[in-house]
């Protein structure tokens, strides 16, 4: 089997040889749909001659071959569609009108028309469907188009971005018009494009090869044309190049492999989702020994066990969903359908009758849920130690603390109980944790994860989280969960996000911009933060970053309106004032000092709209900060967090602490950015000797989690390097 590594090459291709990484490459196949293909379609009549239109559904087989080698490795696909909503408020009259207008034309029937497989290019009509030979697997992407390219009216660029693709292949109908329009909009955006041409056809033969001309021509203006068969060649050469790596341990003492890994074991008939949960639930148990608090409620192995033998039964001789099999553990703030919701707040529970989107995402991309997860008490902390259900600790040391409030999340995580976690973040819960656990920790910019069936904590902040041993395996559960609620009043309009220019190179090649905090603001760190942070500066340097200054005091500025301003009370009035009035005594007495002495001093009217402006302020500079074409930097990199208390220390402390622990985190969620945790070193405790980790966070802009998680990956890659050396 070819490596998602390899580099392939088209050395016959248009002008001259096409290489492409598999990894970042996706096969784009434009409207295979009956419609356009299929006698009785739109595209019969847009052609007007049954022996040519049928050349266009000879091409389907040809396709099919490069599509399985795409799924044979799992790589990227992407599916099109063109077709208009049922009440075409989508349909220009342009568009609708001006072929069936010429008088002199043979198009009879137009767009929303009555055809013999449905209204024609109507989305839910047979007729607009992808054919039986090509119909999308699960996991591969489907693009409903408006239009002749696949770029207005859809989420094509952010679902190209959000996979790391900077190469594509193209197959499908019509090569006059849909392919080499899309093929021409992503020329622009920077995109490596290469047309098969005997994998595309269209409705004139001399417009078909004036089109690929087109592409190829002036030295590549557009991009490449290459043949199926050479990529079959490159392809099946780089897989007799590969030395068969050796069968792994089916499950051992390691825990569970990446998630591509255990899907890929799955297929194989390796293991079953009925050995992973057998497994998991031995590892809970025997981890209960070293941390009795990770959980605050474990599913019962009988329910697991049934949830495995049914996604078994149900996907029996079908292609796998792409979490199938992969168990997950949920913050105790995140519904989840019949399982009480404490929040880690007895006084609080109640038990949901509906998933939160979210968790349904996960069980619906074939996730098996395994327990709600303990965290502080109302999601308030950055510690792990303000739970009635016990104190959890670091996964390297008993004596440190595990982070919060996503303390269990990231234990069990950090443990290898489970592939990852659903976790959350309002103020750094989601990569404090994550950080002193050794785990990548990513809050996705808030709105476009939904955040329905989630207790809030400070409804305007909080974001619904992903906690992963990588960047990989969490860029694949964020695309899964990354999907827009329109009954979620906090969501982001999918077309309202920010988009930006591909290069092909990938950032260490093709470099990247950063910046860093100033000196006088890392001084609160410890001193092997400081060192840490400053030798990962330099290894980024060293793998492409060019280091830019900026105005750093913005952030600085926004982190203390988090718990020195309105925000608070915001995060009292989300648990409930009247809760808080009449329970206050029985919260846990940190959780209790923290909202009493709030309670008694409430911000005037002034006070909350002086905040409110100030932060409106602050967010436009901040993203300013990330505005690349007008002097900004790609990702703000700063250390996760000051220091790795212990247990000892925090209980000393915890509110001072707390505040100093959030150093890095608290503005992030005040002026809409996303952010990554990566581990990036491990140092030995000054005080215990304790190996334990240290993180750094990748920032970003608001809607900009595609470049943060691929520049964390970039990080990531170049410490593990550092490492093996």
């Amino acid at each position: 089997m070819a490596s998602q590594n390899s580099i392939l090459s088209l050395p016959n291709a248009r002008p001259y040889a096409f290489e492409f990484p598999l990894a970042r490459t996706a096969l784009v196949i434009i409207d295979i749909q009956r419609d356009f293909v299929d006698p009785g379609g739109f595209g019969s009549i847009q052609c007007g001659n049954d022996e040519i239109f049928s050349e266009a559904r000879a091409i389907v087989p040809t396709v099919k071959k490069v599509l399985d080698i795409f799924r044979s490795f799992g790589g990227h696909v992407i599916h099109t569609r063109e077709g208009h909503q049922p009440d075409l408020a989508d349909l220009p009259a342009a568009k609708k009108l001006r072929q069936i207008s010429n008088p002199h034309g043979h198009h009879t029937m137009g767009i929303g028309d009555q055809g013999p497989m449905g209204r024609l290019l109507v989305r839910g009509e047979y007729g607009h469907d992808i054919v039986d030979e090509l119909t999308p697997w699960p996991g591969e992407t489907v693009i409903d188009k408006p239009g002749k390219g696949s770029f207005w009216g859809t989420s094509i660029h952010r679902q190209l971005l959000a996979r790391g693709i900077t190469h594509l292949l193209f197959a499908g109908v019509t090569t006059e018009c849909c392919v080499t329009t899309t093929l021409r909009e992503c020329n622009d955006r920077g995109y490596q494009c290469c047309v098969l041409e005997d994998c595309t056809q269209g409705f004139d033969a001399q417009q078909v090869t004036t089109s690929l001309d087109i592409v190829c021509g002036q030295d590549g203006l557009f991009g490449f044309v290459g043949t199926s068969s050479d990529f079959i060649a490159s392809f099946n050469e780089s897989t007799t190049e590969l030395t068969p790596p050796a069968t792994p341990p089916l499950l051992g003492d390691d825990g569970l492999p990446p998630i591509d890994e255990l899907i890929s074991r799955y297929k194989k008939g390796i293991t079953t989702p009925v050995d992973v949960v057998n497994f998991v639930f031995g590892k809970i148990e025997k981890y209960k020994d070293v941390d009795p608090a990770v959980w605050i409620q474990v599913e019962s192995r009988d329910n697991a066990i049934a949830a495995a033998e049914k996604l078994i039964q149900q996907y029996s001789g079908k292609p796998l969903p792409p979490l199938y099999g992969v168990p997950f553990s949920v913050k105790d703030t995140i519904d989840v359908a019949g399982i009480p919701t404490t929040a880690a707040c007895p006084q609080y529970a109640y038990t949901p009758s509906e998933n939160a989107p979210a968790v349904q995402h996960v069980l619906d991309a074939g996730g098996i849920f395994i327990g709600k997860a303990n965290l502080d008490q109302l999601a308030t902390g950055l510690s792990g130690c303000r739970s009635p259900y016990g104190i959890t600790h670091s996964v390297f040391s008993t004596q440190h603390i595990s982070g919060g409030s996503s303390s269990g999340s990231s234990v069990s995580v950090g443990a290898k109980l489970v592939s990852f976690g659903l976790a959350t973040d309002t103020a750094g819960s989601g990569r404090v944790p994550a950080a002193f656990n050794g785990i990548v920790g990513f809050k996705p910019t808030k709105g476009t994860v939904s955040a329905k069936g989630l207790v809030p904590a400070c409804r305007t902040l909080d974001t619904i989280t992903v906690v992963a041993p990588s960047v990989t395996d969490t860029r694949k559960v964020w695309q899964i969960i990354a999907q827009h609620d329109p009954d979620d009043p906090f969501s982001k309009l999918p077309h309202s996000l920010v988009t930006w220019k591909v290069d092909f190179r990938g950032p260490r090649l093709g470099g990247f911009t950063f910046a860093v905090p100033p000196a006088s603001s890392l001084a609160v760190c410890t001193r092997v933060y400081r060192e840490l942070f400053d030798r990962a500066v330099q290894t980024l340097r060293a793998s492409g970053g060019r280091l830019v200054p900026i105005d750093y005091n913005i952030f600085e500025v926004a982190g203390d309106l988090l718990y020195e301003g309105a925000l608070l009370h915001e995060r009292m009035t989300c648990i409930g004032l009247e809760f808080l009035q009449t329970r206050l005594e029985e919260l846990h007495p940190v959780i209790k000092a923290l909202f009493g002495q709030a309670l008694s001093n409430p911000p005037s009217a002034y006070d909350v709209f002086r905040d409110q402006a100030l932060q409106i302020q602050l967010t436009r500079k901040a993203q300013q900060t990330f505005d690349t074409l007008r002097g900004g930097v790609d990702v703000l990199i700063v250390p996760t967090t000051t220091q790795h208390p212990t247990i000892a220390q925090m209980e000393a402390e915890p509110l001072k602490l707390n505040s100093k622990l959030g150093t890095f985190t608290h503005y992030a969620n005040v002026v809409d950015l996303c952010g990554a945790n990566v581990p990036v070193g491990m140092y030995a405790d000054e005080v215990t000797g304790t190996e334990l980790p240290f993180g750094i966070t990748v920032l970003g802009g608001s809607g900009y989690d595609a470049k943060v998680l691929e520049i964390a990956g970039l990080a990531e890659m170049a410490f593990q390097e550092a490492f093996a050396k």
